[in-house]
Order: C-alpha cells, then structure tokens, then sequence
C-alpha cells in the first residue's frame, strides 16, 4: 500500500475504535499490519488466550522471519507447555510439543530434547532452570516482559507500536473538510445545505437568493456518534507514548549509511515533518532548519491544476472562515506524564570548584562521578549528600610521560577535567584531561577509589573519553585536539588510532549494532564521520547541524541516534538521525538564539531528551519537535548548565554557576532518597558516633560545612547529638562521621575475631564429616554453592526467592536448602581405592547447566538439574588434576593431568585435540584470558606457563619466586582479573599478582605478622578489588587487590564454633560472582560456611591508605614490606 492508503486505514482504526467497533478494530490491524496493538496483545496473553495471541501476530511476522520472530512464536508456545504440564494435563502438552515445538527442533535439537524431558518429570520445576517458575500469572507477566522486548527489538515492527498522534475524530473532521469544499465549489451554495449522503459528492440544487458562504455541517443523525467513547489510547493507541524501539536493531541501516561514503560535502539530510511527511534539505541546510517548507505531498496539500481548484483557493481566501465538525477529545490514557521527569530540586550541592563533567554510576544510581576544572575529581553519594572520595590531580610517573606535555605542563600547571564516564560494569572511571592525559581509576566500593592507569593519550587537549567493548573487550575510546581517535586496552595499549579528521575532534560515540561494532566522531568544523575497528578510514562523512562543536547519543535501548551541538553563531541545534540513510529524522525546537558557548544534551528512558539552555532545563518528548516544558531548578543556573541522568532516569544533576550542583528527582527518586536519608539516620544513631568526642566534632567538621546544601524531607527526624542539632533545614549537612573519625586516627587494620562481627550460614545437611571439602565454587547466577568432597560427592545449596531474600541470591542471612532431584540422586564420582591420594577437581558450565568434576577417576560431566551423568571420559592413569572450560566453546575442555601434561578435549567428538608439556609435576591450575588469547597453568613445579589458544603453543615459563631454602613443590592455583590481564597465583608460601601481556610479576605478599601461616587457598572477589585468602590456622585474610595490602583479618572464631576453632581449617574459598564483599569457605570437617560482614558495616574493613602518583614531580614510595618493588600499573 502507498503511504496515504496506509493514513486511511490509521484513521479507519482511529473511527472504528471510536466507534466501540473492539473485534473489527482488531481484525483490521491484523490484516493491514500497520499498527501493532501492544495493549491488546497484553491482554490476550494474560488471559491465556494463545490461539488469538498468534493469530494476531500472524498479521504481522511468521515464525521464520528472523531470529527474534522465531524466540517470539518459542517463549508463547513454550509457555502453552508449562502451563499444560502444570495443569496435569499431558495429552495436551504431548500435542503442543509435536504440533508446536517441534518446530524449533531444527534449529536447537538439545533444547527441544531438553523440553520433551520435562514431561518425564512429576513437576518441571525440578528441572534447574524452572525451579523459580511461580504460577500460571506471574509467569504469564514475565513472559511478556520479554516478549516486549523481543517485539519491540524486531525490525518487522518498527514503527508499527505507536499509533500517529492524532486529533481526536479525525475522520470525520476531513469529511467535513470535503464537504466545505464540495459547497464551495457549488454555483449556487445555499445557506443550509441539507447532506444526506456520503457516497456521492455534495451540489446544492438551484434556487434564488443570494449566495451565501456558509459553513456545511454533518447532522448527528447523518453519522451516528455516541456521548462517550473508548480513546484508542486505551489498547496503546494515539494517546500513549512510543514503547522503547529495537534495542538490537538491524544493523543493515548503519551498513548502508556507511555505504555511502562520499556525499557532497554539503549533505543533503532530511527533516521529518509533524505531519510525518519527508522533506529534503537544500544546499544552505542551515537555514532551511530554521524556515522548513511544507512539501508538495503533503496529505490534504495536493496540488490541483483545474480552474474549479483555482476558483476554490480565490473564495477560501476572500470568505470569512468556516468552522470544522468537531467533537471533545477523548481523556488522554498516557503511560507516562510530566510527573515522570526529575524537576523537584531534592538538594544542592557545593562543589568547590566549577564542575566540568558528571556521570551516574551504572547501576548505584545515587552514586556520582564529578570532574572539575581544577583537574580534581570527586565521589558523591547524592543520596546522603556525602562526598565520600575526592582526589586532586596527580601526575603519576612524569618521566613516562611525553615531551610536549612535559614542556606544557612546566608552562602552564593549570589543568581541567574534561569528560568522566563510569565503565559499564561499573568498575572503573574514566577521566580525560585538557592536556594529554587519560587516568583510570578502579572503584571497589564505597569510598574505595584509587589510580588504576595513566596513559599519555593526545598532544593537547584530550577532548572526550568513553568506553566500548571490540571484540567483546573492554576497552577506552579517546579523541583529542590532535585531530585523532585513539583506542586504548586496559593495560595502556593503543590498539587502534583512527585519522581522517581536519579539525580537532570534539566528542565520540562508540556503539554496536547486532554484530556491527563502530564508533561515532565529530569535530570542531562539524564534520561527522563513522569507524570501524579495521584501521580502514571512516565510513562516514557528514555535516552535523550548525557545522561547529557537537556531540551524539543513543537512547538507551540503542535503537535510536541523536545529536546536539550549537553553530559558531550562537544557533543551538537537537536533531533525531535516520541512520538507515544518515539523514536528519527530526529537529527539535525551542532554543535561545545566540548562545554563548555549546550546549550540553542527555537522554533516559527511551522517552525524554533533556539540555541545558538559557539557564534552564529544557525537556523534549523524543517523538515530538516541540519543547515539552522546562524548569530554573529554583534558580542559580549557568547560562549552560552540564546535566545528566541517572540510568533509572528519576534523578538528574545539573550544574550551578556558584561551583555546585542540583540534585532533581521525581517522585520516584524522592522516595529513593528519602529512604537513603532514612537508613543515614538510623546510622547516626549508632555508637560509632558516640566514639567521637565533642572537640573532634567542633574541630573537623567546621571546614567540611559548607560542603552540602540540602533540603530536609519533612518526614525525616533530625538528629541530635550531644545535645547539639546539626543537621536542620538550610543548614549545610557535614560528612557521615566515619569520614570524621577517618580524619582524626591513624588506620587500624579491622580484626573480626567474635561472631556478632559478621554474618555466618553453615550449609544444612552435611554430616559426612570424614570428608573434606577440597573445591568449591558458586552457581554463576549466585543462588547456589557447590562443593565437591575428598570422597567424590558433590552437593548442591540453593537459596530461593522469598519476602527476606527478593533477589534469590546467595546471603548469609538465610539458611539455604540442600538441593536433590526427586530421584534422590547423588553426584558422585568415580573414586579409586588408593583415594588419599587423589586430587579432585570441578568446572561448571557458564549456564550452570553441566558440572564436571574427577576425583582421581574418570572425568564425569553431570545434568544440574537431574544429577544424572551425561557421559565419562579420560580414564587413569594418567588421573585428571584440574578442569577448565574454554571461554568460547564449553565444549572445548582443558584437563590438567597427574603426569603434568595438559590434555585439550572435544566432548562433542570425544577427542584430545592436542597436549601441551612443560610441567615437570601434576598441572594443579588452569586460567583462560579472552582477551589475550592465553591460557596460563601453574603447577606443583611451581611453575606458571603460557600458551597461546590460537595455535596451542608455548610462549614462556616462569618459575614463583619461592623463600630462601623453599623446595620447588607444592599446589600453585592461577585466576584471571576481571580485566583479563592480570592474574592472580597462589601458592602457599605467596599471593602475587602477574601482568600476563607482559608475562612479569607486578605484585607479591608473603605470609607475615598476625598472618604467618600457610595458604591454603586464594580468589578475587567478583570485581577483583578484593582478594579473599585462607590459612592452615584458620585465618581469613582480605587484601587490597591491587597492592596485596591486608584490610581485615577474619579468625576462626569469628565463624566456627569454639570447640572446632583450633581443630578446623578452612581448604578452599570461593567468592560471589555478583557480592563483592561475600565468601564462601570448604573446611577439613566437611563443612561449608558463607561469610559476610553486618549489615552494619557492609564491607571487610577500609582499605590500607597509599599514596600512589606523583605530585610535584616527586615520586610517592610505599613502606610496605614483602612487596614487590615493580610499580603498579
């Protein structure tokens, strides 16, 4: 269908729904398949009506049009099965798998194998990965959140999920239009026509009198028209803002956009009309933005060559104006208002220096990055208004640094943060500097902040820095006044350096669509131009709008691309891009003219647009070009205030022109910072504050007042101390008083030696106390534990969802169940009878689908979900030593073995594809880097080796540096960094820390002091700042990753019992892949204990003071003994 005949069937749905025609309505948008009726859709799913859910979706994709149209028709009819299951009813479940399912076999046939297992079982929540299935509504509700993202993902439904905003009654109002015109065109149009039809066209029959232009008007009884009606906003209509579009969308838009890779340099772009209608851009696209044309086709504007058309435009210009049909509009049904944009100011905060740059971390949304132009960068925790870290600009090794930057830098000192940005998984800041810099600081919690790297990155200014993820590895993005884009590992590396730019370049975007990685450029002379990480040149060159300084976002689903930037002239410009043709989409108005410098732009939700303009805050509806409303924040405002979001977008900050900034919320982020208040409150109240004495308060908190404005929530009680109330309306709120303390005492190493000073759950039903647990390990998804005994069992912990534990996840707090299949199956393995001398060992599929495990027998891969052995393989001798995954391929498996070989087996064709040999005893650790395509062993040689996984072979050995007298023996275990170049090894006599893309020792500790006992084994924590080590003595050290520095102590009385205290060791600790400050501990009794600190204190101690950098050019030292002397990276 053309575009107009696709408008009349659009005001045919709008007419009918009006109507109350609800079944015809539905028909038709099924059959046109122009609009997608979420709301309906919801409907009909959760009443469980599935025949009507795909036939209606059938108007619209079948189940082999891609791959998200496939998983679509899959999660319904997979839940049709559940549901059948779980009704008992198995002929109809036997139907739905052979009718239904069977469909899917061809493309996964383990996965349909796995389904048609599920009816062997008496209740399919046995089944691991059911087993939080609730019942038939909860699961129906979360089925659809998926399917809406999977419909909205697929590009078969774009720009069908929102229907075009119309004014209500639309159709009949160009009925009316038309019949205006008809009487107008009648020779002898009679004052009041009598219309008595539609199907033919109107002509006033022939009478005396003078001619009069009066308005035609239907009848009511010519249409009929009911009092009231249901708005189409009522099934997701023209009432209700667009569902977030395609997170994944096809990249084929980019693809062709990039295509075209020499365009005249004045581009020839698109705006998007309201009216929906395409226009084109001429030459001079600057001014046509500013005066848009109305097109020639343009619905209603159509150009008529007959006199009769002429003669119409002379009356309609000389009569006077005639009033349409017109009918109230129907109450709005929005999924969104104006109450959902943070505008309430909850706080302002003084900074004490101009803010330059600000960024939310990732996932603790009330936690702030802040850059300022004085270089220093600082921590907020804007929910209880607390700096909680601030670090002043360093240069960290100046003689690594470059000439030109040492010349600048002698010239002018001055120096400014110019971008900070959080990485996504919210273990790193990035922070670019205007002159040459980048610094990278690792964030392990709290007010753990500390320098992770420097890289001398741009000569002059660096300009914007972001990261991005190439070939799924983290890496930073960089661009600077060298006219260059450089991309940088995280162990300094430049791995790409993009050049093609004739100006400075003033910001970068890096994105990905589906398997299409780039990155988005623009410089100072408005060019924008698009890389691929191939060295290759840009794809792309086009003009932004206003030609001068300009930066870009995605919303955040990814689906759509945006810009913002101001010409040299002071003409501010917010445009929507149409990358399939990289055209303009959309321009925005609603900006002061002649600004002064560039304004700054952010989005959230996949809704709003927000910039800082004229000293306020201005807000747009992506979808509409109209200004939506805008606030001063109380006022106090630059003229162009830098603002940002958080992710959940119900906080904003924006910056104020005394060297602070604002804090806005919505009602949403007002309760999360109410609470917040609350719990810092409750906090207060505890006895840590009474340890402070009066002069301490008197003397260390008068400097720190002025450091927060705030506005108390009327609902929080004001505390008092010491007779003294600190903390009234208007009066600025001090640091928490640990900060306090922090100031007013040396650091104390934290000693956890009672059990009130953490939280302790020992795993239920372990009785075999003749077996020790001798590996251990968490799910992946964090809701279990496993551990494997030196008799070859192993045994499954599982916490569930409940009122106490939301999130299911592993917690100290909850005694978790033992978890079995109804069989009553064990997973034991095959033991020899010489089992004092065998070592175990287990890897678990990253799915948590299969475990491996050997305990000196064959190799057994068990089913999670029945404990049933899947197969056996590599039988003794030589006895398997350690087992590891490939990170790519689960079926690829590195199997260290008793006669220090290491085997590499396919399970699928049950082959040893090669073995590696170097160790010169039992291979006792196995680590894969997937970043540098290494794999590293260790064994009881005490020997590291690494090999390369591409070819298998070997680059380089290293022997540990073991104490004077110390035999080259003993179990050595190897663990990647979350970076995937460090890696940490154990042995008992050390922890150290290797850089594995330069295969060197960086870091070593040695049992020492109120540690002096051997190690029994080590992990990092889940984001590597922690390390976790036990000891023979029943010690529990917890270090500083980055310098092996001991933070806290934990002794065996703090979490076995007095009697077992001294007896009772712990073998084995394994940390949570999602709690960075939870453990878990295997002992020689059989035992297994999962350890956290109190609520209280929520974290293993404060970290060990360092001061690592340079300032002044003078090179910090560190006093701390048994380190290694190379510096940190």
């Amino acid at each position: 269908m053309s575009s107009l005949s696709r408008e009349l069937v659009i005001l045919i749905l709008q007419f009918l729904e009006e109507e109350k025609f609800k079944e015809t309505v539905h028909r038709l948008e099924q059959e046109s398949g122009f609009f997608f009726n979420m709301k309906y859709f919801e409907e009909k799913a959760l009443a469980g009506e599935w025949d009507e859910v795909e036939k209606y979706l059938s108007g619209f994709t079948k189940v082999d049009d891609n791959r998200y149209s496939m998983k679509i028709f899959f999660e319904i009819r997979k839940q049709k099965y559940l549901e059948a299951l779980d009704r008992h009813d198995r002929a109809k479940a036997v139907e739905i798998l052979v009718k239904d399912l069977k469909v899917f076999s061809t493309f996964n046939e383990e996965l349909y194998k796995e389904i048609t297992q599920l009816l062997t079982l008496e209740n399919f929540r046995e089944n691991e990965q059911l087993s939080k299935y609730g019942d038939t509504k909860s699961a129906r509700s979360i089925m659809l959140i998926e399917l809406k993202k999977l419909i909205e993902a697929n590009p078969l439904f774009r720009e069908k999920l929102v229907f075009p905003t119309l004014k209500a009654s639309r159709l009949r109002t160009l009925i009316n239009q038309s019949l205006n015109w008809q009487h107008q065109l009648c020779k002898n149009p009679r004052p009041n026509p009598d219309i008595k039809t539609l199907f033919t066209d109107h002509s006033c029959s022939p009478s005396n009198g003078a001619r009069a232009s009066t308005p035609v008007t239907l009848p009511v009884a010519a249409v009929a028209k009911p009092s009231t009606f249901a708005p189409l906003g009522l099934h997701g209509g023209p009432f209700q803002p667009p569902p977030p579009t395609a997170a994944a969308a096809n990249a084929n838009g980019l693809a062709s956009w990039m295509a075209n890779a020499n365009p005249p340099s004045s581009v020839q772009s698109g705006v998007v009309a309201a009216s929906g209608s395409s226009l084109p851009i001429p030459q001079n696209q600057v001014s046509v933005l500013k005066h848009p044309r109305t097109p020639s086709n343009t619905l209603g504007m159509i150009e008529y060559g007959s006199s009769d058309h002429e003669q119409l435009v002379k009356r309609l210009r000389s009569a006077q104006s005639f009033d349409e049909v017109t009918y109230p509009a129907p109450p709005q049904q929005a999924l969104w208002s104006l109450d959902d944009l943070p505008r309430t100011v909850a706080c302002t905060i003084h900074q004490g220096s101009n803010v330059t740059s600000m960024d939310f971390h990732p996932s603790h949304h009330t936690l702030l990055t802040v850059g300022c132009s004085n270089g220093e960068i600082s921590l907020w925790e804007v929910g209880m208004r607390e700096r909680l870290v601030s670090i002043p600009f360093k240069i960290r090794d100046m003689a690594t640094c470059s000439v030109p930057f040492q010349a600048s830098i002698v010239k002018d000192s001055s120096i400014s943060v110019s971008r900070v940005a959080w990485s996504p998984d919210g273990n790193l800041i990035g922070v670019a500097f205007t002159k040459h810099l980048v610094h990278l600081h690792a964030y392990q919690g709290s007010n753990d902040l500390r320098p992770h790297l420097q890289i001398d990155a741009h000569v002059g200014g660096v300009n914007d820095l972001a990261f991005c993820h190439p070939n799924k590895k983290l890496c930073v993005v960089t661009c600077g006044d060298d006219k260059l884009i450089k991309v940088w590992d995280l162990a300094g590396s430049k791995l790409f350096n993009f050049e093609g730019h004739d100006a400075p370049v003033y910001s970068v975007c890096p994105h990905q669509k589906e398997n299409i990685q780039f990155i988005f450029s623009t410089a100072v002379d408005g060019k924008i131009k698009a890389w691929l990480y191939d060295n290759m040149g840009s794809r792309v060159d086009y003009d932004a709008p206003g030609k001068w300084c300009t930066t870009m976002l995605y919303s955040a689903d990814g689906s759509r691309l945006f810009s913002c930037g101001t010409s040299k002239d002071g003409d501010s410009f917010l445009v929507e891009w149409n990358e399939s043709e990289g055209k303009i989409k959309r321009t925005y108005s609603g900006f002061r003219k002649n600004s002064t410098g560039v304004v700054q732009f952010d989005a959230t939700k996949n809704r709003f647009l927000a910039v800082g303009d004229d000293s306020q805050i201005k807000f747009w509806d992506m979808d509409n070009t109209s200004i939506l409303t805008s606030t001063e924040a109380e006022g106090g405002l630059p003229s162009l205030p830098r603002l940002r979001f958080n992710k959940e977008g119900n906080l904003l900050v924006v910056t104020t022109a005394d060297n602070g900034f604002k804090v806005l919320a919505n009602a949403n982020g007002l309760r999360v910072l109410r609470a917040m208040e609350a719990r810092s409150y409750e906090a207060s109240r505890t006895p840590l504050e009474m340890k402070v004495s009066s002069s301490a308060i008197g003397t260390s908190i008068g400097p720190v007042v002025s450091k927060a404005e705030r506005v108390d929530s009327p609902a929080r009680p004001t505390p008092i101390l010491n007779g003294v109330e600190p903390i009234t309306r208007g009066i600025e709120k001090p640091r928490n008083l640990e900060d306090v303390s922090d100031k007013t005492k040396p650091w104390e190493l934290t000693e956890i030696v009672d059990p009130t000073q953490c939280r302790t759950v020992t795993m239920p039903d372990n009785l075999d106390t003749a077996s020790k647990v001798a590996r251990l390990l968490y799910t992946n998804s964090g809701v279990g534990v496993l551990a494997l005994g030196t008799n070859g069992v192993q045994k499954l912990w599982k916490w569930s969802r409940s009122e106490q534990n939301p999130s299911g996840k592993a917690t100290a707090s909850i005694v978790p169940q033992y978890w079995q299949p109804n069989s009553g199956l064990l997973m034991t393995n095959d033991v020899p009878d010489n089992s004092e001398d065998a070592v175990p060992c287990i890897a678990l599929s990253k799915n948590d689908s299969y475990v491996m495990s050997a305990c000196g027998g064959k190799v057994s891969l068990f089913n999670m979900m029945t404990f049933k052995v899947m197969t056996t393989f590599m039988p003794p001798p030589p006895a398997s030593t350690f087992l590891a995954f490939h990170p790519q391929d689960n079926n690829i498996i590195a199997i260290g073995m008793e006669d220090a070989a290491i085997h590499i087996y396919n399970v699928r064709v049950d082959e040893v594809k090669t073995k590696l040999k170097g160790h010169q005893k039992r291979v006792t650790g196995l680590a894969f880097s997937t970043s540098l395509n290494i794999l590293v062993s260790s064994g009881a040689d005490a020997q590291l080796f690494f090999w390369n996984t591409e070819n298998w072979d070997k680059i380089k050995s290293l022997a540990l540096q073991l104490p004077a007298g110390k035999a080259p023996q003993g179990d050595t275990r190897v663990q990647f960094h979350s970076d995937q170049v460090r890696f940490l090894a154990c042995h008992e006599t050390q922890l150290a820390v290797y850089d594995a893309s330069k295969m060197e020792r960086i870091r070593q500790w040695m049992p020492q002091d109120v540690l002096s006992s051997p190690i029994t084994s080590a992990a990092f924590s889940c984001n590597s700042q922690l390390v976790y080590a036990t000891f023979t003595d029943g010690n529990i050290g917890v270090f500083d990753a980055d310098t092996l520095k001991l933070r806290c102590r934990i002794a065996p009385s703090a979490y076995t019992s007095p009697a077992n205290s001294q007896t009772v060791q712990p073998l084995v600790v394994a940390a949570h892949p999602q709690e960075v400050n939870q453990l878990a501990v295997g002992l020689t009794d059989g035992s297994v204990k999962v350890i956290e600190p109190t609520e209280a204190e929520r974290k293993w101690g404060l970290p060990v003071p360092v001061d690592s950098g340079t300032e002044n050019g003078r090179t910090a030292t560190s006093s701390t003994a048994n380190t290694s002397e190379q510096p940190q990276r």
